[in-house]
């Protein structure tokens, strides 16, 4: 019984989410724009209860993915931290049912400092949402609590269309590796990405690499000997013209080409991406996901090969399997 009781919790909770994919709308795009037009404010989100607390989570992800936010309890905006706000700023209030009377008490106060407001709210024709530049409707078919009380799909919805908002926002940003190296210092993976390309880079004989005027057999015998997915292509000793990848070979396997017949310099990809080995680790990874590769050669400034990288070695094998 607790078995089924908790899977249809689940499931309850996902449909919440799903249901919101009708509800993305105009009113979202123009919170949006709210927002992207706040060039020297903030976003300063609200909410009491349990709505505070997924507000609090929201702005923890605008500020980690290049949106200053921060969060201000609407009590205790009513007797003095109201002079966080600022002319210019955007508030983001957070009520399901939109008639939260802590809330909106605050509004008028809100107004008269000159600010943007947008509403998350279940109640599209709430007291919130008429005191709303912008609402994005979070209303969900039903809670996930038996006595439809206690706040448990809508909250999760409310979560995931604040990851929404933020994700859209980042992209509009263009917000990148590098900044969100900056925004994380301390983590982990923040001091992975502050080294140098040439730290963390492959060398020597454990640069997989053949001729330009190799067989595809022999480069396959690298690949196999090497293991990391993928051959360079040499003119000489240390001048790169083609990469050739374990997804090249895979490719020809599935289009029936016989692989005998084949020189390396017939399928590979001339002039790859490369990075210089005094680059950041950041910008490695950064140049990986725009051109969406998984493999740099790395070059000094006289564009000699000298190492080669992997987005496994550049994250630490089995320590990230995925980015924010």
């Amino acid at each position: 019984m607790s078995i089924s009781q908790a899977k249809q919790v689940l499931k309850i909770e996902a449909e919440g989410i799903l249901s919101l994919l009708d509800r993305i709308g105009p009113d979202f795009l123009k919170a949006v724009d709210l927002i992207m037009e706040c060039h020297q404010g903030r976003v300063i989100i609200t909410g009491i209860g349990k709505s505070g607390l997924i507000g609090q989570k929201i702005a923890a992800t605008f500020n980690s993915t290049g949106t200053p936010s921060l969060f201000l309890h609407p009590v205790e905006a009513m007797h003095g931290d109201l002079g966080i706000v600022n002319p210019g700023d955007v508030v983001l209030a957070i009520s399901y049912s939109g008639e939260t009377a802590e809330l909106n008490a605050l509004m008028p106060s809100l107004k008269k400092r000159e600010v943007k407001i947008i509403a998350m709210t279940g109640g599209a024709n709430s007291s919130l949402a008429d005191s709303a530049d912008a609402v994005i409707n979070v209303a969900v078919p039903r809670e996930a609590c038996p006595l439809g009380v206690v706040p448990t799909a809508s909250t999760t919805a409310t979560l995931a269309m604040g990851d929404a908002l933020a994700v859209v926002l980042l992209n509009r940003k263009k917000f990148e590796q590098r900044d969100f190296r900056r925004n994380h210092p301390g983590g982990k993976l923040g001091e992975r990405l502050k080294v140098s390309v040439s730290e963390v880079m492959l060398t020597d004989k454990q640069i997989p690499m053949v001729r330009a005027d190799a067989s595809l057999l022999e480069a396959i015998s690298v690949l196999n000997d090497v293991n990391i997915g993928a051959v360079l292509i040499m003119q000489n000793q240390d001048n790169v013209v083609g990469i050739l990848t374990d997804g090249d070979i895979r490719r020809l396997v599935n289009n029936s080409m016989r692989l005998d017949a084949l020189n390396v310099s017939d399928i590979m990809t001339a002039d790859p991406k490369s990075i210089k080995e005094d680059l950041m680790a950041a910008d490695a990874l950064s140049i990986m996901q725009r051109h969406e590769v998984t493999i740099l050669p790395v070059k000094d400034n006289e564009n000699r090969l000298v190492g080669i990288l992997h987005l496994h070695d550049l994250l630490g094998k089995g320590e990230f399997r995925v980015l924010v």
